[in-house]
């Protein structure tokens, strides 16, 4: 599957978690593959959620969160309207506050990865927030509240 979020956000939204530290191309591409999947499980479970209200259209309720400022986010909203699409069947559709919703869960989510992945390369005393730091996220995600 290729990735349909830009890296150019993702790259943002790992910086200012980052603070002093750079960020690798590898940490940026890494955590764009990680939002895209969670895109798109979230998005899966928004489908059967409208299924079991007899909907064929995602709403924010789909999602388990409040509508949001479109303007406040970093993540775009086409790529996200893409990444809600991958899983799902064509006969569902994706209402356009759904869409904001989903990019401000996915935001918050890529903000919760960054900041734990910032903690990490602190931790190997590294200069360099790398894509080893958001896979050990991962690996140590159990231990990490969400």
């Amino acid at each position: 599957m290729s990735v349909e979020l830009p890296f150019a956000p993702v790259d943002t939204i790992i910086r200012r978690n980052a603070g002093e530290l750079r960020v690798s191309a590898g940490a940026v591409e890494e955590l764009a593959r990680r939002i895209q999947n969670r895109g798109a499980e979230l998005a899966g479970a928004a489908a059967e959620q409208a299924t079991a209200r007899n909907r064929k259209t995602l709403m924010v309720e789909d999602f388990d969160v409040e509508g949001d400022d479109e303007e406040a986010l970093e993540l775009p909203i086409a790529p996200v309207d893409r990444i809600a699409r991958l899983d799902i069947d064509d006969r569902y559709r994706v209402a356009r506050d759904a869409r904001v919703a989903l990019a401000a869960r996915l935001e918050s989510f890529a903000d919760t990865v960054a900041s734990a992945a910032t903690v990490l390369a602190h931790h190997a005393d590294r200069r360099t927030v790398k894509q080893e730091d958001i896979e050990t996220y991962f690996e140590l995600q159990p231990y990490y509240e969400e």
